[in-house]
């Protein structure tokens, strides 16, 4: 009998996968969380500049499992392309050692693609674990899910704070040994999932590519030779933003066209889907200045000291994992809960109540600001505006991947998925735009602000994306008795 036969307990290999996804998280965030630090005191680039560095990776983070994951389904398999993924991260992080700003721009590209197929795979092998109908599936997913945010948790307590603490490179190449703990995992305990993690037709990976080259080792090669493209994308950030611009308004096209082959009822279908896109991004533009103005807040007019600890300002991104891990099961129960007694608001209306809670989140700086003490509000200003980011996130990000599912014929689930992933490439480049508005203790001339300056800047700023938030919300609210039309039945 195999582990997936076992109705009882879960597959052993969701467990490899855990510890595989939590090191990699260690990695990811442990680079996210020192990046804009890095850039500013190291680098010495403008805060501004950082945050748009900052927006053009993470948005190609999330590009790039789009099409990462669909060589792996239809060319290499998972497994391969996980082993692929976490080399690549790994070499990336190391790559950063240089201490150079042309160092960080080529271990971004490593880490970008190889974060593309890492984590775009090692989802799908926890999906394949589990058999059609599984009752255990959500729950394995569940599991998987607080694997993730202890990997972040880590990261944003351990490898930042090493990295500021005693030099951003032991950071880095912190990260980076965790990335390839990660692979040890993964490859020890391979034996747990492999069949389901196998290349899709093994023969075609030998056939000859330009009469000579084995189909997989083309795959590498080319895979590689797109970091150079990922280095000028950084480095000419704006072209990020034609880019997604580009492909966003292809993929509503193409959603558009699909739609209205399919009738009315697939129509209103795709047109709710573009609708939920673009409040996505909008949640998660806001939601992303975690790694950027929100950390610099944190460096320049947040009190971190806890009981006698001075916590970094990297350090205080740990607050959004630690409510995760804290709040998820909680959630997750009372979605049932509200199931049951048929009180479960619809996919729009949790939009609006997460983006709600989100604007509420950023108009605790207003508070935070009448205990300032030498214009530093209290660290507790931080723990309260995560605590309702989190609340927020767990309203629209769980239902997220649901919704695509539910949304999409079968024959067009991969597209949507697709578009739903760059929704949050957009968010993430936007972020980096919005976070240059606080300019980062700067004024429009450059020159830096005094202490007092710069907190009446972030409270105005920061109060201001508070308002706009709720107000979007609300009139999410508002609309979603007749969003929920467009639905047609799918709760």
């Amino acid at each position: 009998m195999t582990d997936t036969q076992i109705k009882v307990g879960h597959p052993k290999g969701l467990y490899v996968l855990f510890m595989a996804e939590m090191w990699e998280r260690f990695c990811y965030y442990g680079m996210r969380g020192l990046l804009t630090l890095y850039l500013i005191k190291i680098l010495l680039y403008q805060g501004s500049d950082s945050y748009l560095i900052y927006g053009a990776y993470t948005a190609l983070v999330y590009l790039a499992p789009v099409i990462a994951g669909k060589i792996a389904d239809s060319i290499i398999g998972y497994r391969k392309a996980v082993i692929f993924g976490a080399l690549l991260m790994a070499l990336g992080e190391f790559i950063i050692l240089g201490g150079t700003s042309d160092a960080l721009f080529w271990g971004m590209g490593f880490l970008i693609v190889g974060n593309g197929y890492f984590k775009a795979n090692i989802s799908s092998i926890v999906g394949k674990l589990y058999d059609e109908g599984d009752e255990r599936r959500d729950s394995g997913f569940t599991i998987f899910y607080i694997g993730i945010n202890i990997g972040a948790l880590l990261a944003t307590t351990v490898c930042v704070y090493v990295g500021e603490t005693y030099g951003f490179k032991y950071g880095f190449a912190l990260a980076g040994f965790g990335m390839l703990l990660g692979l040890l995992f993964f490859l020890l305990g391979q034996k747990h999932f492999i069949e389901k993690a196998l290349p899709p037709f093994p023969e075609k990976l030998k056939e000859k590519v330009l009469g000579f080259l084995p189909r997989e080792y083309a795959v590498y090669i080319v895979s590689i030779m797109v970091v150079p493209g990922i280095y000028y994308l950084v480095n000419h950030n704006s072209l990020v933003g034609y880019l997604l611009a580009f492909v966003a308004l292809g993929a509503i096209i193409y959603l558009l066209i699909e739609g209205a082959k399919g009738g009315k009822v697939l129509m209103d279908r795709m047109i709710l889907f573009i609708i939920l896109c673009v409040l996505n991004i909008v949640f998660w533009a806001l939601f992303e200045q975690a790694g950027t103005s929100l950390t610099v807040f944190a460096d320049t007019n947040v009190d971190r000291n806890i009981l006698g600890f001075e916590m970094t300002a990297g350090n205080t991104q740990f607050f959004n994992p630690l409510f995760i891990i804290l709040f998820g099961s909680i959630f997750s129960m009372m979605w049932i809960k509200l199931s049951k007694i048929g009180m479960n608001p619809s996919i729009p209306m949790k939009f609006g109540l997460g983006i709600i809670q989100l604007g509420l989140g950023y108009l605790v700086v207003l508070l935070g600001n009448e205990f300032a003490v030498e214009y530093r509000v209290p660290i507790w200003t931080l723990a309260f505006l995560y605590m309702l980011h989190t609340t927020g996130e767990l309203f629209i990000s769980p239902i997220g991947l649901s919704m695509v599912t539910k949304l999409a014929p079968s024959h067009l689930t991969g597209t949507l998925m697709g578009v739903w992933f760059l929704s949050f490439a957009g968010s993430n480049y936007v972020a980096g735009f919005l976070a240059t508005l606080t300019g980062s203790g700067h004024g429009e001339n450059g020159v830096e602000l005094t202490a007092a300056e710069s907190l009446a800047n972030y409270i105005d700023v920061y109060s201001t994306m508070g308002y706009a938030a709720i107000g979007i919300g609300v009139l999410l609210c508002l609309a979603s008795p007749m969003l929920n039309k467009l639905l047609h039945g799918i709760k």
